[in-house]
């Protein structure tokens, strides 16, 4: 569908990073089904920080272990504002296993942009051309760059920091059609996506408020995109990239999941979650990957309830088992 470097991506459906939740388990999940791309959950670009637990789980060298047969290229994100410290950081990540380096310019927590890091970057023009250049030059694998549209609705500069990016060497560019002011509020800004599309030649992928295959498919009418990129609608829902790709590539719906095989994923992910973070931090992880998957289902509400309490990764598994047989058996019985 579109190259970045030597890779060439077939889905036009791929995943956004977000901390706290790609980490990867759930990209392999993604992936699964069909997410053409992944990154990895946004690692600091001060590599002294990268012995920690939170930064040596984000990195990519658990990845290839735990699947030798890796075929799709390993992507890692990474933030900071000083261009050496990032240059740094990619060489890093570069040695860890990645084969893309992406740049976070997009990210709009205060913690990240009270650090001049993240979409903050995007209220200075100069530093910007001078992360991505000493980015570029210092790996060769491609790099790419996630920005929003601009610091605020008074200053969208998202198309003049697209052709930075280009003339940089950026190979391909996320765009979150938000300002930094604007955080997650109001709708995505699909016609500033649309001229930073038509500002340069490298592969741009939408982003934002994406939350249906029909959505989809017009966000990429209506923009020339290359790509749309999934975020908050893959919670608990990582089999939407079934159903984008499916319904891009065919113009017809593929069915839901049924709950037998729903439980069968979200029993997956669980033990993938236990067994990549630990007993302890994986009972806390799986917490909130099994409330998205069960929030879409009735009467989850005293379930996620008690499930929060326990203590134990088989306590955690068995009370799964509970609460979708339940549901399979009333499903069977209705029809």
């Amino acid at each position: 569908m579109f190259q970045i470097g030597p890779y060439q991506i077939d889905s036009q459906c791929i995943l956004a990073p977000m901390a706290g939740v790609t980490d990867a388990p759930f990209r392999r999940l993604c992936r699964q089904f069909g997410a053409g791309l992944t990154t990895t959950e946004m690692v600091t670009s001060d590599t002294t920080l990268w012995s920690s637990d939170k930064s040596r789980l984000r990195l990519p060298s658990h990845e290839m272990r735990a699947d030798e047969s890796v075929k799709w290229p390993i992507s890692v994100q990474i933030a900071g504002s000083d261009p050496q410290m990032m240059a740094n950081a990619a060489q890093q990540a570069v040695s860890h296993g990645a084969q893309i380096v992406d740049i976070n310019m997009g990210c709009p927590a205060k913690k990240v942009c009270k650090k001049a890091a993240g979409s903050a970057l995007l209220q200075n023009e100069p530093l910007v051309a001078a992360i991505l250049d000493a980015v570029v030059s210092s790996v060769s694998v491609p790099v790419t760059l996630k920005i929003r549209t601009g610091w605020d609705t008074d200053h969208r500069n998202g198309t003049t920091i697209a052709r930075i990016a280009e003339d940089s060497g950026i190979q391909a560019l996320a765009v979150h059609g938000r300002t930094r002011a604007c955080r997650f509020l109001g709708s995505a800004e699909y016609d500033t996506i649309a001229d930073i599309v038509s500002g340069v030649e490298i592969p741009v992928f939408a982003n934002g408020d994406i939350d249906t295959p029909e959505k989809a498919k017009a966000v990429l009418r209506s923009t020339g995109a290359a790509a749309v990129m999934l975020g908050r609608s893959s919670l608990g829902n990582p089999w939407i990239f079934q159903q984008t790709n499916h319904y891009l590539q065919q113009g017809t719906h593929c069915p839901t999941p049924a709950l037998t095989e729903v439980k069968h994923i979200v029993l997956w992910h669980l033990r993938e979650l236990h067994k990549f973070y630990g007993d302890i931090k994986g009972l806390r992880i799986a917490r909130k990957h099994v409330g998205w998957y069960c929030n879409k289902l009735s009467d989850s509400q005293a379930f996620m309830k008690q499930f929060n309490q326990l203590d134990t990764p088989h306590s955690q598994l068995q009370a799964l088992h509970r609460f979708f047989d339940e549901r399979i058996y009333h499903e069977e019985r209705a029809a």
